[in-house]
Order: structure tokens, then C-alpha cells, then sequence
């Protein structure tokens, strides 16, 4: 079989699966969030941490208990990390720098999980699955959180409640995220995934070296680290270190984990909306995207100047053998596409114009389809933009779903798109300008400033991959990117969920024939139209400094 074919095979595999789940899965999240009773084991929750469920929260009650739980999740797990040495289960390993602290604990906090270090020499068993594992449920539940309010916001009318945060985290946990991590988990270990509490396995390599093997309880949290669109590997080669993802099996179920929830979510919407074919033209959208970007890197990668690539047919460097161009371009596209950031290659050895698309991919706001819930949110806020745009251009007064966009929705929408563009912007500037980014390149020229380039989007936008070869464990770095990933994640929210009280609180507008009709395939193109000219102005002098330089110049 021909790689193109077996890569087309792969692709058209993953296509189906995510849309026979589509249905389903997204079916069942409507109703998680929806009134009705609680779990025997849910009741026990809210029992112990003493909150009402049932009672409903205006946003700004809603923003304070996202920002509560968050600020008690980033304390505790710095607090793990800077006692690791103490704990049952640390393998000898020293407590956490300060710094390198914050980092990740504003890392795994934020959904992030950029990772400034390698974590089969500085993690014990307890940081890892008490402390981090533990983070990558939670915080991935706290993004569908605010997604499912700001839907409710366009759902609701008259009144300014929005749900309840605590019920909503504890049903995104039990009911959606627990299940499917226990099935996948059982599914990587029948791969090949390693799973035990196991210590250090001293080795003799074949050259005769000798080598320290770290265990532990991998396939579980690889199962939740791709399905919450987390991304931190249990090691530093994450998901090319065959203990993490043994085969082809494994990697192409690794991917549809990154990918189903997002792609699903948009059917929750529909369903919670009212209108099915609403949430189909926000699915289209990210589809259509995200199917660009496959096509695009994988070619390009495949057509990679040089002798050495064509004699290999393909830029196998950084690159996996045992997956081949067409499954880590898959895979690169769908974790950049996310806010997943867990890799199978180094991005770092993609090509100027294919590193382009990765780091674009982030540039949109990962909203192609996006992390777990802030994919959703993301993308509506663009729905909100876009139907101003056109409203603008026949002459009326813009709605969406029977809600008006005036004055003050589009406010809280402009100011939530701006925020990761100037983090990542403002960011990659001072780094460079103080000579930090610079003293962190591995590489020089428009390849070196990409990897800056790259880092500081990661961090703003709640990916966590990066470009290999910049070295980000500095005090700088782990202090500046832990600030980007905090303001990243934590602020456009303060504006979703704004624009969900002011939408709840809204009478519904009565549909006439002049009402732009959203679930059609033109209101589709008019906001990925939106979105790719949004980013396209913003990002565009960034990248030709970078990424289309080193391209053009190949």
C-alpha cells in the first residue's frame, strides 16, 4: 500500500468515527447539562465541599467560582510540586524550583500543560496522578463549564442565570470525562501502554550503557491528557515515546481522543439551542478548517525541499517511523487545531510553511475545532463578530439566535478576541527585545525567532506544544509564560461569560425575512471567511518575520 493511500485510509477512518459519535456523544452531553437529578456519587461532592447545585448563578457569581476553584487548583498543585521530595512515591526525586513551579502549575491549571521539563526524571508517582492527572479532568471540566453558559445565554431570555458552576464541573467530570478516560485507558493498555506504580528500572542498553527506566500509571492519564485536549506527556517525548503511544492502534485513537469532544460540542449547542442545523454550520466551520490544515501540512511536508527528503520521501527528521509523514502531519494539525498540544514529532523539524500552519492553527484561538469547551466559546464569539460584520454590510441590526448584538455584546466579544493577541504579540517582543528569546534559540535567523514566536502562542492560547528547540526553562521563561497561560485562559473568559449574562438577559427578537439565516452553508463561509481575516491581520507581519521568511527562502 502506497503512504499517500494508507494516509488517505487513515484519514477518511478518523473522519468516520468522530461522525458516528457525533450524534450520540453530543446528544448526551445536552442532557449532562440540563435539569434533572444528580448521581448518588455527585450528591457525596457537593455534599463535601458545601454547595447547592440547584441554585442558579448570575455571571458574575459564575465567573467568581471558575476563578475561585482555579486559584485554590493553581495553589495546591504548586504547593504538591514544591513537597514533592516529602511525599510517598517521589522515585528521589527533589522538590520543584519555584519557578518551574508556577509554570506548570499555571500550565496544567490553565488546560495548557506546557511542559519546561522532562517528567520522567522530575515527577514521582504522586505529582503526576494526584497532582497532575488529577488537573487534567478538572480544568478541562471548568472550559465545558463556560462554554455550556455561554450557550445557555443564548438560550435563556429574561432572566441573568446562567446554571451552576459547581454542578456543571462535577457533571462535566463524572458523566463525560471519567467514562470515556476509563474505556481509553483500557483501550491503550490492550495497546501496549505501560500502567503501574511501579520504581526506576535500571537497564543495559545494547551499546552496553546503562539507562534509568521510569514507569508509572501512563495510559491513564494519556487517556484524559488527549480526550480534556491537555497535552502533558507523562514524558518528554510525549506521544512519540512508545510507553505513551505503542502503535498505529494507539496513535490514531489518541487523535480521535483530542478531536471527538470538540467536534461533538457543537451538536450540544444545537440540541440546547433548540436547532440542530445551528450547531452543523459551527461544525462545518471548524471542519472545514481543520481539513485544510491536514491537506496543506501533509503536503507540504511530503514535497519538503532538499535531497535528503526526497530520497526519504518526505522531512522524516523529528519525525516518528513507525508513524510516517501523513499520521504526524495528522497529528500535528489536530493538537495545534486544539489546545491539546501533545505531540507524536517534533514540531520543530516541520518546514518553514508547515510550521506556519501549526503555529496558525493556534493564531485562529483553537477554535478548529478548539479544547474541550473553550472551542466552543471561541468559535461563538467569532459567530457573534461575523453576524455584526454582515449586519453591517445589508443595513440591519445584527442577531443571532433572536438575540441582538449591539453595543455592549459586541464590546465583551472584541475585547475577548484581543486578549491572546496581545499576550502573544507583547510577549514575544519583550523576550526578544531583552534578549531572552534570543539566548533560548537553538537555531538563528527566521527559524530561531519562530521557535519565540511559537512558544509565547502556545502559552497565550492554551496549547502547550512547542518548538524543540527552545529552551524554555529559564526563570524568565517559566515566570512569563506562567503569566500568559493564567491571562490566556482566564480573562476571555471574564468576557464569555459577561456576553452570556447579557444575552440570558435579553427578550428574544421574532425571526422575520430579513433575519440572516445562520444554519446555512453562506453564513458557514461568511465565518470562516471572519476568522481567517481576523487572524490574518492580526498575525501576519509575526509570521512573515518568521515562519513564511524561512519558507520562501528554502
Amino acid at each position: 500500500m502506497s503512504p499517500v493511500l494508507a494516509d488517505v485510509l487513515q484519514v477518511s477512518a478518523l473522519v468516520a468515527a468522530l461522525a458516528l459519535v457525533h450524534r450520540p456523544l453530543g446528544d448526551h452531553m445536552a442532557a449532562v447539562f440540563s435539569p434533572g437529578r444528580h448521581l448518588r456519587v455527585e450528591k457525596w461532592i457537593y455534599r463535601a465541599v458545601g454547595v447547592r447545585p440547584d441554585t442558579e448563578m448570575r455571571w458574575p457569581a459564575y465567573l467568581r467560582g471558575v476563578l475561585a476553584f482555579s486559584a485554590i487548583s493553581v495553589l495546591f498543585l504548586y504547593l504538591v510540586l514544591r513537597t514533592q521530595d516529602t511525599l510517598p512515591g517521589s522515585l528521589g526525586f527533589a522538590a520543584i524550583t519555584p519557578d518551574q513551579a508556577f509554570n506548570t502549575a499555571a500550565s496544567f491549571v490553565s488546560n495548557t500543560n506546557w511542559q519546561s521539563y522532562a517528567g520522567e526524571s522530575s515527577m514521582g508517582h504522586v505529582a503526576q496522578t494526584a497532582g497532575l492527572a488529577v488537573q487534567n479532568f478538572v480544568s478541562a471540566a471548568v472550559g465545558m463549564s463556560v462554554a455550556v453558559a455561554l450557550v445557555r445565554g443564548f438560550a435563556r431570555s429574561r432572566t441573568g442565570e446562567l446554571g451552576n458552576f459547581w454542578a456543571d464541573l462535577v457533571r462535566g467530570v463524572v458523566r463525560v470525562l471519567l467514562p470515556i478516560s476509563v474505556i481509553a485507558a483500557v483501550l491503550l493498555v490492550a495497546a501496549g501502554a505501560v500502567q503501574n506504580f511501579a520504581g526506576i528500572h535500571e537497564i543495559t542498553t545494547v551499546t552496553g550503557q546503562t539507562q534509568s527506566i521510569s514507569p508509572g500509571a501512563v495510559a491513564s492519564q494519556e487517556a484524559v491528557k488527549n480526550l480534556g485536549t491537555n497535552g502533558g506527556g507523562y514524558f518528554n517525548a510525549n506521544s512519540s515515546h512508545p510507553f505513551e503511544n505503542p502503535n498505529g492502534f494507539s496513535n490514531l485513537l489518541t487523535i480521535f481522543l483530542l478531536l471527538v469532544i470538540p467536534f461533538s460540542l457543537p451538536r450540544t449547542f444545537g440540541r440546547m439551542v433548540g436547532s440542530v442545523r445551528q450547531g452543523y454550520a459551527i461544525a462545518g466551520a471548524m471542519a472545514a478548517i481543520w481539513f485544510a490544515g491536514v491537506v496543506l501540512v501533509t503536503w507540504l511536508e511530503y514535497a519538503h525541499p532538499g535531497t535528503a527528503s526526497q530520497l526519504a520521501g518526505g522531512a522524516m527528521e523529528g519525525k516518528e517511523q513507525r508513524f510516517g509523514e501523513g499520521a504526524s502531519s495528522l497529528f500535528a494539525v489536530s493538537t495545534t487545531m486544539t489546545s491539546t498540544g501533545s505531540v507524536n514529532s517534533f514540531h520543530d523539524s516541520f518546514g518553514g510553511l508547515s510550521g506556519g500552519v501549526l503555529l496558525l492553527g493556534m493564531m485562529l484561538g483553537e477554535i478548529t475545532p478548539g479544547g474541550v469547551g473553550s472551542g466552543l466559546y471561541g468559535m461563538l464569539i467569532m459567530a457573534v463578530v461575523a453576524v455584526f460584520v454582515a449586519g453591517l454590510m445589508v443595513g440591519r441590526t445584527p442577531e443571532y439566535l433572536g438575540k441582538k448584538i449591539g453595543t455592549r455584546e459586541m464590546t465583551y466579544a472584541a475585547c475577548s478576541i484581543l486578549v491572546t493577541p496581545a499576550l502573544v504579540l507583547t510577549g514575544t517582543a519583550v523576550a526578544m527585545a531583552t534578549g531572552h528569546g534570543e539566548s533560548s534559540m537553538t537555531n538563528t535567523g527566521p527559524h530561531g525567532f519562530s521557535e519565540v514566536l511559537y512558544a509565547y502562542t502556545s502559552a497565550s492560547n492554551n496549547n502547550g506544544s512547542a518548538f524543540a528547540g527552545f529552551d524554555a526553562n529559564t526563570g524568565f521563561h517559566n515566570t512569563a509564560l506562567g503569566l500568559c497561560m493564567l491571562l490566556g485562559r482566564f480573562v476571555p473568559m471574564v468576557f464569555v461569560l459577561a456576553l452570556a449574562g447579557s444575552l440570558a438577559g435579553q427578550q428574544p427578537v421574532p425571526e422575520t425575512a430579513g433575519t440572516l439565516r445562520t444554519e446555512k452553508p453562506l453564513f458557514t463561509g461568511l465565518l470562516v471567511g471572519t476568522i481567517m481575516i481576523i487572524t490574518g491581520l492580526t498575525f501576519f507581519p509575526a509570521l512573515a518575520l518568521g515562519p513564511l521568511a524561512e519558507g520562501l527562502a528554502a
